[in-house]
């Protein structure tokens, strides 16, 4: 049986708002080599948009994401995301809507920004003669 965050990025993929379509159409060609995926499932959540290499996830944020509980549930999906290694970023879709180009082209600066990691991240230091 497949996972339901599985069959929820389908039914996503099928289905884009006017924003998240308008960026795609930027983002779709690789731009600097980086390929992004749209509606991918990681975890528990599906991301709008997400880069494997550069561990970027693009959210792109609609009216909905500031009313009742969704703030708060937004705060706890994108903690789960950075405890695990990714990068979250949220669009408005206004923004999105007034520039689509201009948006397409901070995220793709922002994809060649290396990821910050904690020294203990990348291990002990090698042993003498293990340079």
């Amino acid at each position: 049986m497949r996972r339901p965050e599985v069959a929820l990025a389908r039914r996503l993929w099928r289905v884009m708002t006017l924003p998240e379509v308008m960026l795609w159409q930027y983002l779709r060609g690789s731009p600097d080599g980086m390929r992004f995926r749209r509606q991918h499932p990681i975890g528990y959540y599906v991301a709008d948009f997400f880069c494997a290499k550069a561990r970027l996830i693009v959210e792109v944020d609609r009216a909905v994401h500031g009313v009742e509980t969704r703030p708060v549930r937004d705060t706890a999906r994108d903690r789960y995301l950075n405890d695990n290694g990714y990068r979250v970023i949220r669009i408005g879709a206004t923004d999105i809507l007034r520039d689509a180009e201009a948006v397409a082209a901070s995220i793709v600066s922002l994809v060649a920004a290396p990821l910050h990691h904690s020294p203990a991240a990348s291990g002990p230091p090698p042993r003498s003669g293990e340079e």
